[in-house]
């Protein structure tokens, strides 16, 4: 197991969602912002801020791979991902490698 190289990466997203009235329009956009990364990244993504927060959201995003210049595309393509969705807002972005 020692030979073999691998890289970690944590991206952490902090969402802004204006339009959410209730924690269950929160949830609906978040939830859907989610399995977006999943499915298209195949990431490990989890809510982890401000659960109790009717228009805010943390989301950190794992990833996982043996070659850094397409963990780094692909960190990349997931804020491009957020940028995209219509009623998100980022409101700040941070990555780490593990």
């Amino acid at each position: 197991m020692s030979d073999h190289t691998y890289f970690v990466t944590l991206l952490t997203i902090e969402l802004l969602i204006p339009h959410a009235q209730s924690l269950k329009d929160k949830r609906r956009e978040v939830r859907g912002l989610k399995d977006r990364i999943r499915n298209k990244f195949n990431a490990s993504v989890a809510e982890v801020g401000y659960q109790d927060k009717w228009q805010r959201a943390v989301l950190a995003i794992g990833l996982v791979g043996s070659d850094k210049r397409q963990l780094e595309a692909d960190a990349a393509k997931i804020q491009t991902l957020c940028q995209e969705a219509t009623n998100i807002v980022i409101t700040e972005v941070n990555q780490e490698w593990v």
